[in-house]
């Protein structure tokens, strides 16, 4: 059973619950966070993650737990269009952590960066200050940590009192540590951005503008690394597409043929 925040102006479909927000937007509710010290958690969903919150109560409980829940697939952008839940644009977690780093320099907010190998997250913190040079940057860990370990990271996060936490780790880590742990990091924006770090560092290239356009960033990927993400995508994304198949007809045979959305 999933567990999500009933808030009256989110999208419900397919068991989930997204927020209509632009990216712009998110920015602004992110600084209004910083600036009213009001913390605030941000969860991610594209194809693949709706799919496995469905058989991980765990998983689901973290990311839809979260203040602001954001399509972070062109997939879910389209299959809610197709339900009748329109969402305005896909906002991607390295899309937002790239409009957030600019605002966070003007604005003198300290950010700090949690996750990935100790080199690849170097390069990234280099990176950003190479875009960015006037950006505080309040400290850095790598993402290699047990469980056991999570809460002295935090501590080491509320230390540097770092108002914008990043967290480059894979889920569910990054979300669990997101639900378990971002009150005691004291940052005002909590925002796990996966895979990010790696193609800021020069380690994974992301797919160009066209392909992610077209809802083919995924596929981009595979084809740098066709064993290891091949197989995962392909049934996910098959997976993703019986769903909302699923719940078009299910909104043929409802009174009035509206799609109320799956709300298990």
């Amino acid at each position: 059973m999933m567990v999500q925040r009933h808030e009256p102006d989110r999208r419900h479909f397919l068991g989930v619950c997204l927020d209509p927000l632009t990216i712009d937007e998110t920015v602004a509710r992110c600084v209004k966070a910083v600036e009213e010290r009001s913390p605030m958690t941000i969860g991610v969903l594209n194809a693949a993650k709706i799919v496995r919150l469905r058989k991980d109560p765990r998983l689901s409980r973290a990311v839809l737990g979260c203040d602001l829940v954001l399509a972070d697939g062109q997939s879910v952008v389209w299959a809610a269009r197709l339900l009748r839940r329109p969402l305005p644009e896909r906002v991607a977690g390295i899309d937002l952590m790239l409009a957030l780093l600019p605002e966070a320099e003007r604005r003198g907010d300290r950010v700090y960066f949690l996750g990935a190998k100790q080199d690849v997250l170097d390069r990234t913190v280099a990176e950003v200050l190479r875009r960015f040079p006037r950006l505080e940057v309040a400290g850095s860990r790598d993402g290699y940590f047990s469980a056991d370990e999570a809460a002295a990271v935090a501590d080491e996060v509320r230390e540097t009192r770092a108002d914008l936490l990043f967290i480059g780790v894979s889920s569910p880590m990054k979300e669990l540590f997101v639900e378990q742990w971002s009150a005691r990091t004291g940052a005002q924006v909590v925002h796990g951005v996966g895979g990010t770090f790696d193609v800021l560092a020069g380690e994974v290239r992301r797919a160009p503008e066209w392909w992610q356009r077209h809802g083919l960033e995924w596929l981009y990927r595979v084809i740098q690394e066709p064993l290891r993400l091949g197989p995962r995508y392909f049934t996910t994304n098959f997976a993703f597409v019986v769903l909302v198949a699923r719940e078009v007809m299910r909104s043929r045979v409802r009174p009035g043929g509206g799609s109320g959305g799956d709300r298990r």
